[in-house]
């Protein structure tokens, strides 16, 4: 079962990650189990006090939805071994509708690829030049449905030499070592062929003369087959091991995290009609052809906390979008057919995931109530920002009240900023980053909510290198942190980049790229609406 990605935007806070978990745990509890809980970046510390707080792990995190070999409806046909007959791979191309077959080494990992064509070339050469050379008395038996006759013939491993056959009422020929001879009840041409001590002698519907001695000569393997000789003649060469004959160079591989518009550049500029597909370990797992790609499964995802496209996981646009639950302004995303799109006006994305445990029926457990709670409290920063409403409070009151905690002990979990000196200037800015595409602007804005915001203050040097890093490295037209102080009520912003734009939107006079807007506590609502009806 394909799982369904439930996943917050970039760079998520706690409420992108507790939503997720939350929708995925809510699905998975009606049946659906299919829901994974996944994150787009790591894990603040705000985030991590709270997880650790209620016992919880974080969710699993993925890179890209972009479409990987993994994906596809590729085919499984059997992998044989490089020492197996050339019959057996024969019989296994017969009842595959793969192309080709791969031949492996003896621990899994890819040697060659087999096709129809290998074993026809090869059989043709064979008609021509009927020599074979080192062929297992293995591969000998299991082909001509054989058994060994007399002692001396358990001591050979290997036999090699030109197939020759005597003709019926032939009496007597010239005969080398190297020869693999095949008569039929012919008892003088057997006495013949052992006296000139020939590789191998096949009994071709046959029985040795009962006055022969054969087990003084060690150096002949006899057997004897229900075959007869025309057949033998055809069925010697698939008696080789496979790996004589498939093609093990210049090979062409492709790995399951491959991702397909890659792999598209590798087949459509090579000649073979299949391709083997390699695990983690260079095992091989399967064969890829082109019609394979023609119409490739797509991941499937479910968007939380955003609806934006600059925002979510690389690689949307080759996924298949399940739903959206949000409470941001409606953006840039597109779906290929209607889906299930939920966006109301509360502060948290978690009051929205919350409502629908409660319309379902379903009661949260402890630590995901207790989650939900502490997701709401950071994201409506303790009911401050303009974003909160009636409904945040009255949700996390309840949330609160599942889990056994209070609003307030909660606070002081998700506001305390902890030791900041052991983290970088870069991870801090970098914890909730988003970024914007407004009116033709290119810009950033990232957020720290804190309690002690004169602890980060001290650091406004070291924020501007690592903002100006980031402006250079994506070409942002303007960088913006914020530092939301909860007792101040307000921001401390750091800036990089369009100064008119911040002096007209927040209407201050700023000064060495800072000021502080009271009552801006808002990101979604205060700081981006503000720079949109300045750009119109």
């Amino acid at each position: 079962m394909e799982p369904i990605y439930v996943t917050g935007h970039r760079n998520p806070d706690t409420d992108s990650i507790v939503s997720a978990m939350a929708y995925a745990a809510l699905r998975n509890a009606m049946g659906d189990r299919e829901y994974v809980a996944a994150r787009l970046g790591h894990i603040s510390d705000e985030t991590r006090r709270i997880l650790d707080r209620f016992g919880m792990e974080p969710p699993v995190h993925i890179h890209t939805v972009r479409t990987q070999i993994r994906d596809l409806d590729y085919d499984t046909p059997p992998v044989m071994h490089q020492a197996v007959p050339i019959r057996s791979a024969w019989e296994a191309l017969q009842e595959q509708t793969a192309p080709a077959i791969p031949i492996s080494r003896e621990d899994g990992t890819l040697y060659g690829m087999l096709s129809p064509t290998d074993v026809a070339k090869h059989d043709m050469n064979f008609a021509s030049e009927p020599y074979l050379e080192n062929v297992p008395v293995f591969n000998l038996l299991s082909v001509l449905e054989g058994h060994l006759v007399g002692e001396g013939s358990n001591l050979i491993d290997t036999v090699t030499g030109e197939v020759v056959a005597a003709l019926p009422g032939a009496t007597a020929m010239e005969l080398k070592k190297e020869t693999i001879f095949l008569c039929g009840q012919q008892p003088e041409m057997v006495r013949a062929a052992l006296e000139a001590g020939v590789s191998c002698i096949i009994l071709c519907q046959a029985q040795l003369p009962e006055d022969l001695d054969v087990d003084r000569y060690e150096s002949t393997c006899i057997l004897n087959t229900p075959l007869d000789a025309c057949r033998v003649s055809h069925l010697l060469f698939q008696a080789m091991p496979v790996e004589r004959i498939c093609r093990s160079h210049e090979l062409e591989h492709v790995h399951l995290d491959d991702f397909l518009d890659d792999v598209r550049e590798i087949v459509l500029r090579s000649r073979y009609r299949s391709y083997p597909i390699l695990d983690e370990a260079d095992r091989v797992v399967g064969t890829l052809s082109r019609y394979h790609m023609i119409r490739p499964r797509r991941k499937r995802v479910v968007l939380v906390d955003h609806n934006e496209f600059a925002q979510s996981v690389p690689g949307l646009d080759q996924a298949e979008i399940l739903e959206i639950i949000d409470h941001h302004r409606l953006a840039d995303i597109q779906t290929g057919g209607p889906i299930h799109f939920r966006n109301e006006p509360v502060g948290s994305t978690a009051t929205i995931v919350a409502s629908m445990y409660q319309e379902r029926g379903l009661m949260p457990s402890k630590s995901l109530a207790g989650l939900m709670a502490a997701a709401i409290i950071s994201d409506t920063v303790l009911f401050k920002s303009p974003t909160a409403t009636d409904r945040d409070r009255r949700m996390a009151q309840r949330m609160a009240r599942i889990a056994g905690v209070t609003l307030e002990d909660l606070g002081q979990v998700v506001f305390s900023a902890g030791n900041v000196g052991d983290r970088s200037a870069e991870e801090l800015l970098l914890s909730d980053f988003k970024e914007f595409h407004i009116a033709g602007h290119y810009l950033a804005v990232g957020q720290i909510t804190c309690v002690d915001s004169h602890l980060l203050i001290s650091r406004r040097e070291e924020f501007l290198q690592a903002m100006a890093e980031q402006q250079k490295q994506h070409g942002y037209g303007l960088v913006i942190l914020m530092l939301t102080d909860v007792l101040l009520a307000g921001s401390h912003l750091l800036y990089l980049g369009d100064e008119e734009a911040v002096r007209h939107a927040f209407n201050v006079d700023p000064r060495n790229e800072e000021c502080f807007l009271p009552k801006i506590i808002s990101r979604k609502k205060q700081i981006v609406p503000m720079l949109s009806a300045l750009w119109g």
